[in-house]
């Protein structure tokens, strides 16, 4: 039978680091870019580095996508 759900004890330490690292970088990188477009940049690099990739996604649509559009809030 598949098994599905591993411990921590299966998941090797790289792979945790790896993991953590890029959260980290993850979180980093949309709080910078919050805080240039003036969009609750803690609220979004918090929320970064809790998993990957629905913030990511998320912060595309809600902050990045709507100041593309024509009338869309001016970065600067």
């Amino acid at each position: 039978m598949n098994k599905m759900h591993y411990s921590l004890d299966e998941i090797s330490p790289l792979w945790l680091t790896l993991l953590g690292i890029f959260l980290l970088v993850q979180g980093t990188w949309i709080f910078q870019d919050a805080r240039r477009r003036g969009r609750f940049p803690w609220l979004w690099g918090l929320w970064g580095i809790t998993g990957f990739p629905t913030p990511l996604i998320i912060y595309w649509f809600v902050v990045i996508r709507s100041q593309r559009k024509p009338g869309g809030r001016n970065p600067k």
